[in-house]
């Protein structure tokens, strides 16, 4: 009887841990003086020595000044393939690098920020996995600075998981279909030769494939000067670069895309209207792009 008391308040705190609590998309490190070229290195090596497998890098806009890592964890990449609904999507974190005058700011993509917003339903079942993974990144990352502040504007964790912008915009649940293929095999190559023609003039960043499970993330760099990542991204703040890249998950013989007006909103959550209507063609952009991309 008192084992099923401690298990019911046990249960409780759990759930109410969350209730009001506040999170941010990204957490500052700290800052450097080390180059971009020397910072990235080390950051990489910071990462693999800790367990974590880089899958790719590249410069948002172009801009040498602007620098994203993006890795993922075994634990956590065979955690979130269980979630069958575009759970893949959540396998990959970023750590973001800002040149400032003669420092670089360091930052990451908040672990349990987005883990609530690409698993609604399913965040709780797989909290202990989540929890060492958020602390061990933080525990590697402390080598590299030892601010650890969050920053991007904030949302209520236990809203993340049913988050949208404004009355009437998709949320998660709301995918933009790309395109419908005869088979994962043929979604698989269509994209990535695309991928590796530059089609639509995007850059392949990273590919994160499960072949069991016939799901693929592809991460893709943005680089249209007149509709990508230099159009939009100084109009909504460079120092969120690591919500970029931006990504196309393949499940099956479907390929989908986030919708813009519920991801962009998600990475930029403090977003006036005013400023979300100066780049109110961007969700549109980027969906051509990325339709492009799964067509042959």
């Amino acid at each position: 009887m008192n084992h099923l008391i401690l298990s019911a308040i046990s249960l409780l705190l759990v759930q109410l841990s969350s209730f009001g609590q506040e999170l941010s998309p990204y957490i500052k490190v700290g800052e450097s003086t080390l180059s971009m070229q020397e910072l990235s290195d080390k950051v990489i090596q910071t990462l693999e020595d800790n367990s974590f497998n880089v899958l790719g890098t590249y410069n948002p806009s172009n801009k040498s000044a602007l620098k994203v890592i993006a890795f993922t964890r075994n634990d956590l990449k065979n955690t979130v393939i269980k979630v069958k609904d575009r759970g893949a999507l959540a396998a990959i974190m970023k750590v973001g690098l800002v040149m400032k005058g003669d420092k670089v700011v360091i930052s990451y993509t908040n672990p349990d920020y987005l883990l609530r917003a690409y698993l609604p339903t399913n965040y709780n079942t797989f909290k202990s996995v989540f929890v060492k993974f958020s602390s061990d990144l933080k525990n590697a990352l402390s080598l590299l600075g030892n601010e650890f502040t969050s920053f991007g504007g904030t949302i209520e964790a236990d809203k993340l998981g049913n988050y949208h912008y404004k009355i009437m915009m998709p949320y998660f649940t709301d995918p933009v279909e790309l395109n419908e293929f005869s088979s994962f095999k043929e979604g698989l190559a269509t994209i990535t030769n695309n991928l590796k023609a530059k089609k639509g003039d995007t850059k392949e960043v990273y590919t994160l494939i499960y072949e069991k499970e016939e799901v693929a993330v592809f991460g893709v760099g943005l680089q249209s000067t007149e509709d990508g990542e230099s159009y939009f991204l100084p109009k909504i703040g460079e120092d969120h670069v690591a919500a970029l890249p931006y990504e196309i998950i393949l499940q099956g013989k479907k390929a989908t895309m986030l919708h813009g007006k519920y991801r962009i909103a998600l990475h930029w959550p403090e977003l006036t209207m005013g400023t979300f209507m100066k780049i109110m063609s961007t969700p549109g952009d980027i969906e051509d792009t990325l339709e492009e991309l799964c067509t042959k």
